[in-house]
């Protein structure tokens, strides 16, 4: 039902935005703040997780720990008789993409690339650039980043 409009109350919206701030919290802290039992908050989490409004968990990570300290996004583009879905599997193997974001307008694309360093982010967007379907690039390095987080 991903997509689909689904029944979402009150309860439902609140419990999602606490798991949205601490993903492991228990039901039993989750149904003190909405003032429901444990077993209740399960059997909405539950019912969320089966209608696709929750799907899945993560853990926010520090890449730079992991050798990946610089974070830039690729704007594509594309010759204009090339498919969308072509356009998503571009960097199906390369595992510096963390996302492709097709988007309307120009670019066609933004790919979300994460690398050890500057040398790393060339090769990766030559990789990009070489598979034959990319017509252009503008490569916008990360300075900083702010996530938001529900309040």
């Amino acid at each position: 039902m991903t997509g689909a409009l689904s029944n979402i109350d009150t309860i439902d919206g609140q419990i999602v935005r606490l798991l949205q701030q601490n993903a492991r919290r228990t039901y039993g802290s989750i149904g003190q703040e909405v003032g429901l039992s444990a077993p209740a908050v399960k059997r909405r989490v539950d019912r969320l997780e089966a209608t696709g409004v929750i799907r899945g968990y993560t853990a926010l990570v520090d890449h730079a720990y992991l050798g990946q300290a610089v974070e830039a996004f690729a704007e594509l583009r594309f010759a204009g008789s090339t498919r969308v879905d072509d356009i998503e599997e571009i960097a199906h193997d390369v595992p510096e993409v963390h996302a492709i974001f097709t988007v309307a307008g120009d670019p066609d694309a933004l790919a979300w690339i994460r690398v050890s360093d500057v040398q790393d982010l060339k090769r990766v967007i030559d990789r990009l650039r070489s598979s034959g379907k990319v017509t252009g690039t503008k490569t916008l390095m990360v300075l900083s980043s702010s996530v938001r987080t529900p309040a």
